[in-house]
């Protein structure tokens, strides 16, 4: 057999690029292109974040860091295991319900926050001096939000037109409230907000409104009711006690007081008599005086234990950052959204005249062939 001389080994073919390449200069130029209109959309930009900062009402946000206290030990009459009790961490035998790590649930509670609709409140410049939940229907709102709400002020309106003045008066009822007042609750629950550092027991209040002194009062307002909230809960039980104590305290006193009559009156009516009987009754009257004397002093001594208890088991607590008028506002400010706003006006215009503007013409051509 002859080699064939004139075979020729096959091309070995390379390897095809996967890789997508991307002409920057491509898109650069058109870019330039069309330069013009996205110094239109820049224009539009600056005028809508314009609009929209200036419809954005100012908030102000005031932050209170508050601790409870730790004393002695509780063996020795201190308040070492009730703040270790009340922090819910260390080795305490002591289970109670109502530890700090509850805080957030409280102040978010729909009664606590109802608590709050009745506290005074003041504006920064004093035009404004009234309860909270009537200064709630003062602060300003952006006006989309008129817009959305627009149907039901029309329906309120018509209703106070068609309602006597007087019919509207309506006493808060925390089992069944109105939408307005619901809506209030609602508000508050998320502009007023407690946080818990488990790991340390800090318990930190923001709130937050419109007016800077409004907020700074609601803060403390929230301090002072938690503050309240936690120290009934706590020396329920002891007042409870101290108050069945007190009366029968007072009992064992009146039965005291009428053995002690009763056989002073005895003696004095039968002193120069020499009858058995009568000495027999006498010492009978005496040790019943005796015995009443012994339960009285008894109970007068755990009374006095009760009402020691009372100032025992109340928590004392330590404002670390108290309430103050902030400064300045705590929301975006109207430049960064003035700037966001036209950044995003002019991205927009650009993708939608580089990319979107091809493909909704592809589509357009596909559905109009398909339609053809």
């Amino acid at each position: 057999m002859t080699e064939n001389k004139n075979y020729q080994n096959p091309e070995v073919q390379e390897p095809e690029n996967d890789e997508i390449t991307i002409d920057w200069m491509d898109i650069l130029r058109r870019i330039i292109a069309i330069r013009k209109t996205l110094y239109k959309a820049a224009g539009v930009g600056v005028v809508l974040g314009i609009i929209i900062a200036l419809s954005i009402p100012k908030q102000y946000t005031v932050t209170v860091t508050l601790s409870p206290e730790m004393g002695g030990d509780k063996a020795s009459g201190g308040l070492a295991s009730l703040a270790s009790s009340f922090l819910g961490g260390g080795s305490n035998n002591n289970s109670d319900a109502l530890n700090v790590t509850l805080a957030p649930d409280i102040v978010s509670s729909t009664p606590f926050i109802l608590e709050l609709f009745n506290t005074r409140v003041q504006t920064l410049d004093g035009e404004i001096d009234t309860t909270l939940v009537t200064y709630l229907d003062e602060q300003k709102g952006p006006w989309w939000g008129y817009i959305k709400s627009a149907p039901s002020m029309a329906i309120k309106a018509i209703k106070s037109l068609l309602t006597d003045r007087t019919d509207t008066i309506s006493i808060l009822n925390p089992f069944q409230l109105t939408y307005q007042e619901k809506s209030k609750v609602e508000y508050l629950k998320k502009q007023i907000v407690a946080e818990i550092d488990t790991r340390t027991g800090m318990t930190t209040i923001n709130a937050t409104l419109q007016d800077p002194k409004v907020a700074a009062i609601i803060a403390d307002s929230v301090v002072a009711k938690l503050q309240q909230y936690i120290i009934d809960y706590r020396i329920k039980k002891a007042k409870e006690d101290c108050a069945y104590l007190e009366e029968l305290y007072h009992e064992r006193q009146q039965e005291y007081y009428k053995a002690q009559s009763k056989y002073a009156h005895y003696f004095d009516s039968n002193r120069n008599i020499a009858f058995q009987s009568v000495r027999a009754e006498q010492e009978r009257l005496q040790n019943d005086m005796n015995l009443a004397y012994q339960v009285y002093s008894q109970v007068a001594q755990q009374l006095q234990v009760a009402r020691a208890k009372i100032q025992e088991e109340k928590p004392v607590f330590a404002v670390v950052e108290p309430a103050t008028i902030p400064l300045f506002p705590s929301n975006t400010s109207r430049k960064v959204i003035l700037l966001g706003v036209t950044i995003l006006t002019i991205c927009i215009t650009g993708i939608w005249q580089l990319i979107g503007k091809h493909y909704f013409r592809k589509i357009k051509s596909i559905i109009s062939n398909k339609i053809s």
